[in-house]
């Protein structure tokens, strides 16, 4: 599927692509309207009722990912409530195999992430996947998405790549057609980004369950 030889930087997603999505589903659908019915008293119904609301309305916007922004919206401490659950955060399967093998090539291993910098400092807290990055950049150091054509922009000038020789690996399709309209050459989507959910079927670019089906030999 991948010619290495092809490839310099590899830049990667984190929720759904190197970490388990499971934990992203599980706390926005699961543990937040727990915390906020019991928070303000109203049944659990009512409660996803209401951040169903909230969240859609800001879908794919630099807003949607932003902790503080639903912190204030919701009037409760995000950050505290995904610590509560944070045993469910978790690396993919041979992600850290992967990235050893990347290494041990000289690519240039970038994770670009719409999470917000308290999420993200979290999720390294707990995994430690920094460990084998070369660089960890969010979108909200660039008041961006990676949906928008600004954030790949911004993210040439920190981190100088060849759209041509890049391999963008992410799990959410509206992402891979900015990055593709951005002119990166080499994107590669996941079937199942969150381990607890049945697989999907990706048509529009090509896709991989785990990451040994792309181990550099």
């Amino acid at each position: 599927m991948i010619n290495w030889n092809d490839i310099d930087t590899v830049l990667l997603d984190m929720d759904g692509t190197l970490l388990d999505l499971h934990f992203d589903n599980y706390f926005w659908l699961t543990h937040l309207p727990k915390r906020y019915a019991e928070t303000f008293g109203v049944d659990e119904a009512e409660a996803m009722a209401r951040l169903e609301a909230h969240i859609k309305a800001h879908e794919g916007t630099l807003k949607w990912y932003c902790l503080e922004f639903w912190s204030e919206s919701l009037g409760l401490d995000i950050r505290r409530l995904k610590e509560e659950v944070q045993h469910k955060i978790q690396i993919r399967p041979f992600v850290v195999e992967f990235l050893k093998a990347l290494q041990a090539q000289d690519k240039r291993l970038v994770l670009i992430t719409n999470a917000h910098p308290q999420s993200l400092d979290l999720k390294l807290e707990v995994t430690a996947i920094d460990q084998w990055l070369h660089m960890v950049i969010s979108s909200h150091e660039f008041q961006q998405p990676k949906e928008a054509q600004a954030f790949w922009d911004e993210l040439q000038k920190r981190e100088p790549f060849d759209p041509g020789r890049t391999l963008f690996i992410d799990d959410t399709l509206r992402v891979l057609d900015s990055a593709r309209d951005f002119g990166i050459k080499h994107l590669l989507c996941l079937h199942q980004p969150d381990s607890q959910r049945e697989h999907r079927q990706i048509l529009e670019y090509p896709a991989i369950h785990h990451f040994d089906e792309i181990m550099p030999r």
